[in-house]
């Protein structure tokens, strides 16, 4: 099991009401992802927290750490708050399709496996705010632009039911399944993370059944929170039966990149609790690899629920 962290959430974070920790340099934040057992990643976000492609290279070779992604952030500048990929103006579609590129290149600069973006601002407040066909059809064209700039460096979107619109376009699982197949390009993905899966009342164990059955790539967050809210808790802290199942199905469907955190310590912390996090991680992953996934499966198919209840209680809760 590969684990890595967002290095965004390792320096200082802010919402509506509050700032938490202190801003550090990327070198510092390196250092801390050092510090935690199990993590050899990090997920770096372009361009706000990048520095030139070749010493932040030589620094994470330095460090011994590995590229999970470039996430390529479409949602800071003011000018794309209220939309980017989404926008009636081709000529801030333009930029926000720029800025992938450009993240494309950086990540391959760098030697990154592939870029991820979250369209958190494409979407409505208001109804009767915007032109939905019209919408999904610029973002389309956008995606698919970006993903035909150098295919040999795969993009994944990431959904997210709200925020920072009250809805955002590409908000569950299944939506994001037929964006992409109207993108059609195979050099795509979701990032599917837990947290926002669970604010889509989805379950994430299927969310990962449904990308495999459609011949959908995928790349994983992990967090948890109450289903209410996007918490960015420690893993499994909430929901840890949900967590296996999650990890099971990774597991069964051999899925071999970095499981990178998308936490947030806030008031916590930061070394103890994303290593809390990963300690967490890689104690539900030793379960699963425990178990018979074959005996469990066929018990699927006989529709065995009893004595499937059975196993869960006595192999994952050990009671």
């Amino acid at each position: 099991m590969k684990q890595s962290i967002i290095t965004a959430f390792l320096s200082k974070t802010q919402d509506r009401f509050s700032e938490y920790q202190e801003p550090i340099g990327l070198r510092e934040r390196l250092e801390i992802v050092k510090r935690i057992d199990g993590v050899t990643g990090v997920e770096i976000v372009y361009p706000y927290e990048t520095e030139e492609a070749s010493q932040t290279k030589a620094l994470m070779q330095e460090m011994g750490l590995e590229f999970a992604a470039v996430n390529a952030n479409i949602k800071k500048e003011t000018k794309w708050v209220p939309g980017a990929l989404s926008r009636p103006k081709e000529n801030l579609r333009k930029e926000a399709v720029q800025l992938i590129k450009d993240a494309k290149d950086y990540a391959i600069a760098v030697g990154a496996p592939l870029v991820t973006c979250c369209p958190l601002s494409d979407g409505f407040d208001n109804l009767f705010q915007v032109d939905y066909q019209k919408a999904w059809k610029y973002m389309i064209d956008a995606v698919a632009e970006a993903t035909d700039y150098k295919p040999e460096m795969p993009l994944f979107i990431e959904y997210k039911i709200n925020e920072t619109r009250v809805n955002c376009h590409l908000d569950t699982c299944a939506k994001t399944i037929v964006f992409l197949k109207e993108v059609q390009n195979p050099a795509t993905g979701i990032t599917i993370d837990f947290g926002h899966s669970l604010l889509a009342k989805e379950n994430p164990a299927q969310v990962l059944a449904l990308c495999e059955q459609s011949n959908v790539d995928y790349y994983l967050h992990t967090n948890d929170n109450d289903w209410n809210f996007d918490w960015d808790l420690i893993g499994a802290s909430r929901n840890f039966l949900h967590t296996v199942e999650f990890f099971f199905y990774a597991k069964e469907f051999g899925y071999d990149r970095f499981f990178t955190a998308d936490a947030s310590p806030r008031i916590f912390d930061m070394v103890v609790f994303f290593r809390e996090h990963a300690e967490m991680n890689r104690a539900i992953w030793n379960i699963v690899e425990k178990l018979d996934r074959k005996k469990y499966r066929q018990l699927m198919h006989e529709e065995k629920h009893m004595d499937l209840m059975e196993l869960v209680r006595k192999e994952i809760y050990r009671l």
